[in-house]
């Protein structure tokens, strides 16, 4: 059946949201919330598609012409606007970092639960071909079972990247994981399981004069350690100068993954030399570049079937910033935090 959606929003991640939705087979954006006064005849050439504009959230969430509420405005807006769709009887497809408190996450997840709707969280990378292959080759052991394993996200986001705008301050940022980071803690958790006991992570941040604005450390570097005794690392580096970098490194009883390069004693390859994966790579944070069509059309044929969302579900995400919140608490008081604590 086809999905009529609104979006929530009209910055950056909004118009790709727009482009994503409109190239699956099921879904149309009809309608668009801004803040903003917008006009429909502009914004309808811009997608393609009949557009309907408003300034009035309310007005939208219970219009009989939307089925599905696509959330891309400021992360701090995510907890009333996803509680409200959600009251409202609409399905939610919720930009990254569901919210910047685990009270928030909780609440958006606990509203989505009660109201009966499908949601999911745009944690996009985990339908890019890097990470499809990658849970793939996990799953066929090739690389046995895995006991360490690292995902760390170099992306500097000064001034010359249009989040740097409002994603310095602590009330819109909120940490360096939160911003961007996530997505690497995310991706670490697909590839070795939600079933964290432990985790220890410091923060640091750049000298350099273009990232004292920001109000919170930049820099973070956590130790997960797993309930079944493997140990993992992430690094969310949001105050680099270098190339946009997701690397990758899982260690396992049979070989390796590091990054698009496979070693793996099933195939009988000597110790100096990887086998090169053909694979499309996480190597860049523009959203133009993220798998969201991929996602979106998985949503929607989630919803055509009546199950919840494969690989970035309301409930996966939630267990994710379970994680990330334990992280951001150990680097802020410089302990360990038993996961359990986050509750």
């Amino acid at each position: 059946m086809g999905y009529r959606v609104g979006i929530i929003g009209y910055g950056w991640a909004a118009t790709a949201h727009a482009d994503a939705i409109n190239s699956t087979e099921q879904g149309a954006v009809r309608a668009v919330f801004s803040s903003r006064s917008l006009d429909d005849a502009e914004v309808s050439a811009a997608h393609g598609s009949e557009i309907k504009t408003y300034t009035d959230l309310n007005a939208m969430l219970t219009s009989d012409d939307i089925d599905v509420v696509s959330i891309t405005s400021y992360p701090d807006q995510h907890r009333e606007q996803a509680v409200a769709a959600a009251n409202a009887g609409k399905h939610i497809i919720l930009e990254k970092p569901m919210a910047l408190s685990w009270e928030d996450c909780k609440a958006i997840h606990d509203a989505v639960v009660a109201n009966g709707v499908k949601a999911c969280v745009c944690f996009e990378l985990r339908f890019i071909s890097q990470f499809l292959t990658t849970t793939q080759l996990l799953e066929e052991g090739l690389i046995g079972e895995v006991h360490y394993g690292e995902v760390d996200y170099y992306h500097g986001i000064g001034p010359w990247y249009g989040q740097y705008r409002w994603n310095t301050t602590k009330e819109k940022g909120g940490s360096s994981l939160l911003s961007a980071g996530c997505h690497a803690l995310d991706a670490l958790l697909l590839c070795m399981g939600h079933e964290v006991e432990e985790v220890t992570a410091y923060e640091t941040t750049s000298k350099n004069e273009i990232f004292q604005k920001y109000e919170y450390a930049t820099t973070t570097a956590s130790i997960l350690k797993f309930k079944n005794g493997s140990v993992g690392k992430v690094a969310s580096v949001i105050d680099c100068l270098q190339p946009y970098y997701f690397h990758t490194h899982l260690v396992g009883s049979e070989g390796s993954l590091l990054d698009n390069k496979l070693y793996s004693t099933k195939f009988g390859l000597r110790d100096k030399k990887w086998a090169d994966l053909p694979m499309a790579m996480a190597d860049s944070g523009d959203v133009a570049d993220h798998p969201y069509a991929d996602q979106f059309q998985a949503f929607f044929n989630a919803l055509d079937e009546g199950r919840d969302m494969p690989r970035t579900s309301m409930g996966e995400a939630l267990e994710t910033f379970r994680v990330l919140f334990a992280c951001d608490l150990s680097a802020r008081e410089g302990r360990s935090v038993k996961v359990s604590e986050i509750s």
